[in-house]
């Protein structure tokens, strides 16, 4: 069986945080998650996880899903792999893949093809590696007509060596046999005290075996992060990659300040997207729609010619032809169906909103269903929630809810209701009725004269 092991044990001192490297996010997501999902997207499930500094936020983000080794000193990158030998001796028959935990960019392509190389090789060792421009800073790699005799470091290279543009992207196939031998041979016998992973290059040619290099066509495997700026050319980098995707399937942009827009998101041919727009995880966009300025969609299902103006809408759905914002605010599990109109300052939370259904302005709706075709009025309100549990409200088709509306859950409105303004319902209304609760408006003539006079004389009296 093949496996992998990621090193994830980085402390990335220069990031100036109390956690782990690994754990700092490109487009949402941590660096360790594009890592093991490339391993996944190319058929490798069995993987290890070598944790260091804060190990336990490690553990905690991999929830148990994949096997996590402890080293407690940083000793270099053999030292790391060799925390994984009771991984590797499980079963030894296949390759193991190493990769580092912070170079988000490696691809599933690269591990399959780089893999078959290695195997129709018969490789020991195979370095994954990378042609960049302007190599500077990276350990080169010294070829031969049948393989590579080796990886010379900026510092060690000779004027010649620097000018080879192959250098080392830090990943490496071996047979796993091979690798739990090599790991034991390793020395410390360097200037750093360290165990360095480069070593089984140089050990696998001097015991004979075959070590190899395969180039990937994906120069950006090369990149990581060591500080916040990297980082930054990462999320800039990772975030124009993706929207360049979607340019090509026919996404329109009228410029991409502040759009994010995160792996996995779809969205349909002929929609467009408007600056300051966020969109994350799980999010599926139909075509023709209108998305932003100032959106953020989470996790949301999103049918065809929908408009978005300033929304935040999660965990929720948006047929096609509902049109929101300014300032709308969709909470988890809700659905607002075909043709709704939703305008500024509505907040819907776990409701059903109806076809057709007009919620102009300045209403909450939560833990309820609405009908088709209800008009929902200024200042309306479901009071949802009693201080003990939640309730629901229900409201049927053709309703007029009229301004400053109460609806004290749990009550239920027939088809078209009536509800006069300022009407608080606190029990069920059947079909066509009107609901009106307004008591005897009573004067209290001279009220503000006597109210006025009382003050002065009390801020007379602090004087």
């Amino acid at each position: 069986m093949n496996k992998a092991i990621i090193l994830a044990g980085g402390q990335g001192k220069r990031m100036k945080a109390d956690m782990p490297k690994p754990l700092f996010e490109v487009l949402g997501e941590p660096m360790l998650n594009w890592v093991i999902t490339a391993c996944e997207g190319a058929g490798i499930e069995d993987i290890c996880v070598v944790k260091g500094f804060k190990g336990e936020m490690i553990d905690e983000y991999l929830g148990g899903k994949y096997t996590t080794v402890l080293q407690a000193e940083r000793l270099g990158t053999g030292h790391a792999v060799m925390q994984a030998v009771p991984f590797l001796e499980n079963d030894t028959s296949g390759n193991t893949l190493v990769l580092c935990g912070d170079a988000p960019f490696i691809d599933p392509d690269t591990i399959r093809e780089s893999l078959g190389q290695h195997i129709g090789d018969g490789n020991a060792v195979t370095v994954i590696t990378a042609e960049l421009d302007d190599p500077h800073g990276y350990g080169r790699i010294l070829r031969t007509d049948k393989g590579i005799r080796g990886i010379v470091e900026q510092k060690d290279a000779t004027q010649q060596q620097k000018l080879i543009k192959e250098v080392n992207s830090g990943a490496y196939w071996f047979r796993t046999a091979d690798l739990i031998e090599m790991l034991g041979k390793l020395t410390c016998e360097n200037a750093q005290h360290e165990y360095y992973l480069t070593d089984t290059i140089s050990i696998a040619l001097a015991e004979g075996k075959s070590a190899g290099a395969y180039k990937s066509a994906n120069a950006d495997i090369i990149k990581g992060a060591n500080d916040r700026k990297d980082l930054l050319e990462l999320n800039n980098y990772a975030r124009m990659a993706v929207i360049e995707k979607h340019l090509i399937n026919g996404v329109g942009f009228v410029c991409t300040d502040g759009i994010i827009i995160e792996r996995g998101v779809e969205i349909g041919a002929g929609t467009e997207i408007l600056p300051n727009t966020i969109l994350r995880q799980g999010t599926k966009i139909g075509s023709g729609c209108k998305v932003g300025p100032n959106t953020v969609i989470v996790n949301c299902k999103v049918g065809d010619n929908v408009q978005l103006n300033a929304v935040q809408a999660y965990d929720s759905e948006i047929e096609s032809g509902a049109n929101m914002g300014p300032f709308v605010h969709i909470r988890p599990n809700s659905v607002v169906k075909s043709g709704a109109k939703i305008g500024n300052f509505v907040e819907i939370k776990n409701s059903v909103i109806g076809d057709k259904t007009a919620i102009a302005h300045l209403a909450y709706i939560g833990d309820s269903d609405i009908g088709r075709k209800v008009n929902i009025g200024a200042g309306t309100v479901t009071v949802n929630y009693d201080g003990i549990e939640k309730s629901r409200c229900s409201v049927g088709d053709n309703c007029f809810i009229g301004c400053n509306t109460n609806l004290i859950a749990p009550v239920a409105l027939g088809k078209a209701v009536y509800t006069a303004a300022g009407t608080t319902i606190t029990r069920d209304i059947p079909d066509y009725a009107l609901a009106i609760d307004r008591g005897v408006m009573k004067i209290n003539e001279g009220y503000t004269l006597r109210k006025l006079s009382q003050s002065k004389k009390m801020a007379e009296k602090k004087k």
